[in-house]
């Protein structure tokens, strides 16, 4: 039996299995990426993933999946990071701040400096309270070498 959800436009059954393989991904990958990982490494690694639902999925029906999943909470959202679309699996919020130094992460390959944030005019508690958040919610991993900071979900192979 294959319905139609109006609310989507999926095939429901579909729908529900692809939200199931979402948070599959999502948990597995969570503590290489602190939760947050890009719809690109989602659709791939669902398209990587056995079973039949999971070829030639598209970021239309991951954007649809998710709306189904907010039923259980505020645990899975996308977040827009520039362009780019990310899906966060840890329950809270978002900031602006935060998004904005993913952004700027995002267009330096991964890589967040205290430098970048210092040249937005941002003070330095402002500073440190986004990056001390998003280190404690493991999206940004501290290299002591060079002292800055990387968002694992934009580490690309």
């Amino acid at each position: 039996y294959k319905s139609i959800d109006k609310s989507s436009g999926i095939n429901a059954e579909y729908g529900y299995e692809l939200g199931v393989q979402i948070v599959e991904v999502c948990l597995a990958t969570r503590p290489a990426n602190g939760g947050i990982i890009t719809m690109t490494d989602l659709c791939s690694l669902l398209g990587k993933s056995s079973g039949k639902t999971r070829k030639d999925v598209q970021p239309d029906d991951i954007v649809r999946a998710i709306s189904k999943l907010s039923v259980l909470g505020d645990g899975f959202k996308i977040v827009k990071v520039g362009k780019d679309s990310m899906i966060q699996s840890v329950p809270g919020e978002l900031t602006m701040d935060h998004t904005t130094a993913l952004d700027l992460a995002a267009k330096n390959s991964g890589c967040l400096t205290t430098k970048s944030l210092e040249l937005m005019g941002w003070p330095d508690l402002r500073i440190e309270t986004t990056v001390d958040n998003l280190m404690d919610q493991g999206m940004l991993w501290l290299d002591d070498v060079d002292k800055s900071y990387w968002v694992p979900a934009l580490f690309h192979s």
